[in-house]
């Protein structure tokens, strides 16, 4: 965990050469928009203006929360460990959309409830599911360093394998509930500004999943100063894995992408471990759950695509990735005015 301390800024220097370069471009300034500012971010976080293409991965956090038992779900709890192993046949949302753009997918259980080993998922359970939040804490403090540390362990393989474009993703029934309570936990939002109907649920079904998150906040009492309390008390192995992955790739400098809203919590909670972090961090598409704004507006970010998704999983991060490759591509493969001797003194900054 001493890892979580060491993590670098990114760097300015390399931004403001690239924006130098950006600027530079052989076309109108500013024309090509946010992905002009994504090419500076990518710049920063290298440390270098000319990027190569970049290996892409995404890890995917299984695990099941003991919260299900309230009736809050109209899902089986098995379909946890259904999903998990059909993302190793690639036939899952985000395996399916990975194979679109050459990214791997790693599944990691940390914790599916009655699971036994399963070649192409990685054994890293914390426990067979965790405790029922609404009842009492989700986890000890030791089991959320631990599922926090095996999630910065994750990043830091798939960087010794040469990844260097990571996207995070979770398959476990119920984490938009437990997700809502780390919400309000870390930010003071109320239960209604934060829950929304997950997979799908009645009217009838979202109220008592609000007063579920309300009842675990007043049970467990996390301490907003406390990150480690607040995911071991109302959080999931999910959660304390992705907290850890966002981490790890920060601590090994390279850009990692956020999905939906719950992955979008834990890379919250690891800003809070080390606002550093942040600075590695893409949002990728616009959640369609009502404290994805929320998180956003406290990490600073903003999600681009805006596709009424809510799958989970990971599915996101792909398609910014695609996005990530064209900024990349842009910053390194485009001519200057100088290179395709054009006088840009006649034109106009279109930038707002």
């Amino acid at each position: 965990m001493k890892r979580i301390m060491n993590i670098r800024p990114v760097s300015t220097m390399a931004a403001d050469k690239a924006r130098e370069r950006v600027d530079g471009l052989v076309k109108p300034i500013g024309s090509l928009g946010r992905l002009e500012d994504y090419a500076v971010r990518l710049a920063a976080i290298f440390g270098k203006t000319n990027l190569p293409p970049l290996k892409k991965a995404i890890a995917v956090f299984a695990a099941d929360n003991g919260v299900w038992d309230e009736g809050i779900s109209p899902v089986p709890q098995s379909v946890t460990a259904m999903q998990a192993v059909n993302m190793t046949k690639g036939v899952t949302g985000v395996g399916v959309l990975a194979a679109c753009t050459g990214t791997d997918v790693f599944v990691y259980d940390m914790g599916i409830r009655g699971f036994s080993a399963h070649k192409g998922i990685e054994d890293r359970r914390m426990a067979n599911g965790t405790g029922n939040i609404a009842k009492g804490p989700a986890m000890d403090i030791g089991q959320a360093i631990k599922a926090i540390a095996h999630g910065i362990d994750a990043a830091e393989t798939l960087w010794e394998k040469g990844y260097r474009l990571l996207g995070c993703g979770e398959m476990g029934i119920c984490n938009t509930t437990t997700s809502s309570a780390v919400l309000c936990a870390l930010t003071g939002a109320e239960p209604e500004e934060t829950v929304g109907r997950g997979a799908g649920i009645t009217d009838e079904q979202l109220e008592k999943k609000r007063e579920v998150v309300r009842q675990a906040l007043e049970i467990n009492k996390p301490d907003p100063d406390n990150t480690l309390e607040v995911i071991a008390t109302v959080g999931g192995f999910d959660i304390a894995a992705m907290a850890g992955f966002f981490l790890g790739a920060a601590y090994k400098q390279i850009p990692v992408v956020i999905d939906g809203f719950i992955s979008a919590v834990a890379a919250l909670a690891a800003s809070h471990l080390n606002a550093a972090a942040t600075g590695y961090m893409f949002a990728s598409h616009h959640s369609a759950e009502p404290g994805f704004d929320i998180v956003m507006e406290a990490l600073g970010l903003d999600a681009p695509l805006h596709l009424d998704m809510r799958l989970g999983e990971g599915s996101g991060c792909p398609l910014m990735f695609t996005v990530l490759d064209g900024a990349a591509a842009v910053l390194t493969r485009m001519a200057t005015f100088a290179e395709a001797r054009i006088d840009p003194s006649k034109l106009v900054d279109i930038r707002k």
